[in-house]
């Protein structure tokens, strides 16, 4: 057996596979995000920790067989997280999350500074880990004067299963402080940060063994001893270690809390100006480029919440056939947006309202908003030289056919559908799991799922949809100036 854990926003998702990947089981954990002021986003790594040890207990008593049979594990997570610990390993503050916009100041101090761009082929965004340690050496001068140790979220979940520092190059990627083409910390960029090697943990491939199971908390979860942990990945990553999405060419599309779409390369092809994300993979001498929107499915829950009915309900309303976009228009920049605007500043809106404008109207321009912006994310894809031909849908809002559909028009690629399965983080990161215990093959691992259907373009409103793209486009530089 082999176990895959993903310490994802808004829950801790903890999944069994067999030798032959299938799935055993699973067990969920919830979290909350604190937002103490406008443009925070905070969780505390206590709340991870036992978010994840209800997981694996659950697992634990509904599976002890399969628990005692684990032979490695992966893990998975939210990336960019600023986790700061003192000396002796205490965290010193709440963690600082990637959708966290209090930085932009300091991610564009950083960002001028031509050496990041030039070593990270990333523009330095606010929700990076760089610029939140700028901001609490400015405004929390003791704790950064304290801080011994940075972790990201999945490797303080390490920390506390193995006991050790050690991270992998594609949450490490997002950092702001990795020569992303040399896959090693930067010590200019470090320094140009007030820190240096010694906050940082040990670096490692995401295949390769990153520690062992404490012997503890081997004997309270029912896991054997000393198993391997392996080096995992950054969420996304992950999710691509999940899909087969790692030969070059190949991507997917993720629907989930924020929007990403993802494209595997056999090189590093960094083009920061498009605002493409320019990562090392998990595994060794690979790269992807992604594109990154804020709130995807976050918009919808967020529409969710204010009228009162749940998410689902909401897009199983719209239902149907495809319809045209109506005159109503949503910016989905609900906590700013990174590919291709880099605007942390800039809010959401509901454009072109009216007395007819009714709950459904809303929620198709809610999906219609969020296609619109991954249009954006593929168009920046595209300047950074990697053109799509056709996506694979995982994520939460691929449930909905109807934003499928939405998306394949807009996009205009055929979107797959895997089979049944569970294709995500957690299910990449228990492959990385076995791939680090039983030093197999990262190619005969990493496999992509069969396509149980295609959802193709709406040819007849290509062009409706095309007008309503063009009208997106126009919004974004029409109400920048209201937020400045």
């Amino acid at each position: 057996m082999f176990l895959g854990l993903d310490l994802g926003t808004s829950g801790v998702k903890a999944l069994l596979i067999d030798g032959d990947q299938r799935v055993v089981a699973s067990a969920n954990a919830s979290l909350d995000v604190s937002r103490p002021h406008p443009g925070w986003s905070e969780q505390d790594p206590a709340n991870w920790v036992e978010a994840t040890r209800i997981a694996l207990l659950s697992l634990r008593d509904s599976h002890p067989a399969e628990m005692g049979a684990v032979r490695g594990i992966g893990l998975s997570g939210q990336m960019h997280g600023a986790t700061l610990l003192d000396k002796a390993g205490k965290v010193l503050r709440p963690a600082i999350l990637w959708n966290d916009t209090r930085s932009h100041r300091e991610a564009a101090a950083l960002d001028a500074d031509p050496q990041f761009r030039q070593l990270t082929g990333n523009i330095v965004f606010p929700g990076f880990t760089a610029p939140k340690l700028l901001w609490v050496r400015e405004n929390e001068p003791e704790i950064f004067a304290a801080t011994a140790n940075i972790l990201l979220p999945k490797d303080y979940l390490r920390f506390w299963l193995t006991g050790e520092f050690i991270s992998e190059m594609s949450d490490a990627a997002g950092t702001a402080w990795l020569d992303v083409a040399r896959r090693d910390w930067s010590d200019a960029l470090l320094a140009a940060c007030g820190l240096d090697r010694s906050h940082m943990p040990a670096l490692v491939e995401g295949t390769a063994p990153a520690g062992r199971l404490r012997g503890d908390l081997a004997a309270e979860l029912g896991l054997p001893v000393g198993i391997v942990v392996a080096g995992g990945a950054g969420d996304n990553a992950a999710s691509a270690c999940g899909m087969g999405t790692v030969a070059s060419g190949s991507a997917f599309l993720s629907l989930g809390t924020s929007g990403v779409l993802f494209a595997a390369t056999d090189s590093y092809r960094p083009n920061a100006e498009s605002a493409v994300h320019t990562f090392c993979h998990a595994l060794p001498n690979t790269w992807h480029q992604m594109g990154v929107i804020l709130s995807a499915t976050d918009a919808m829950n967020w529409l969710s919440s204010v009228v009162g009915v749940k998410p689902a309900e909401l897009t199983g309303a719209v239902g149907g056939a495809l319809q045209a976009p109506s005159s109503v228009l949503f910016l989905p920049y609900l906590s700013g947006e990174r590919t291709p605007l880099n605007d942390a500043a800039i809010r959401g809106a509901f454009l072109g309202l009216g007395h007819e404008s009714d709950r459904g109207v809303m929620t198709r321009a809610v999906m219609e908003g969020v296609a619109y912006a991954f249009r954006d994310n593929r168009n920046a894809l595209e300047a950074a030289g990697t053109k799509l031909d056709r996506v694979t849908a995982i994520g939460g809002g691929s449930r909905s056919d109807y934003w499928l559909t939405v998306l394949a028009t807009v996009l205009g690629v055929p979107v797959d559908i895997p089979a049944d399965g569970d294709f995500g983080a957690a299910f990449g990161a228990a492959r990385l799991g076995l791939i680090a215990a039983e030093g197999a093959d990262p190619a005969s691992i990493c496999l992509a799922p069969a396509i149980a259907r295609t959802i193709e373009p709406v040819a007849k409103l290509q062009s409706a949809f095309d007008d309503g793209f063009a009208r997106y486009r126009k919004a974004y530089p029409a109400i920048k100036g209201v937020f400045q």
